[in-house]
């Protein structure tokens, strides 16, 4: 995928997860800018998603799990460098949203 492309998929993605993050999570301080989504919830942690651009990644740093790397597979999904895991399900479990209709 071209530098281009990645981009706009990531940043795509990064503005969904913002988008889901802030419709279900009113005790969550949401900030998307550079390329970097911050989430501070406000019993305490923070997650910080962002473009890894050299490895055409999109990287999370939870503090639930770790660190976390995630590649866009041929079917358009951020799956993880070292599993199966999606980044959505990943999200969505942590933070306890509702599912996604994707």
């Amino acid at each position: 995928m071209d530098e281009s492309s990645f981009e706009r998929a990531a940043e795509r993605a990064l503005r969904a997860l913002m988008s889901r993050i802030e419709a279900a999570r009113d005790d969550a301080d949401v900030e998307l800018a550079g390329g970097i989504l911050t989430v501070e919830l406000e019993e305490g942690g923070t997650y910080v998603i962002n473009l890894h651009r050299p490895n055409q990644q999109i990287w999370v740093s939870s503090p639930a799990s770790g660190a976390w790397h995630f590649a866009r597979d041929g079917a358009g999904q951020w799956i993880s460098t070292r599993g199966t895991e999606r980044l959505l399900d990943l999200i969505e479990t942590e933070l306890d949203l509702p599912p996604a209709n994707d």
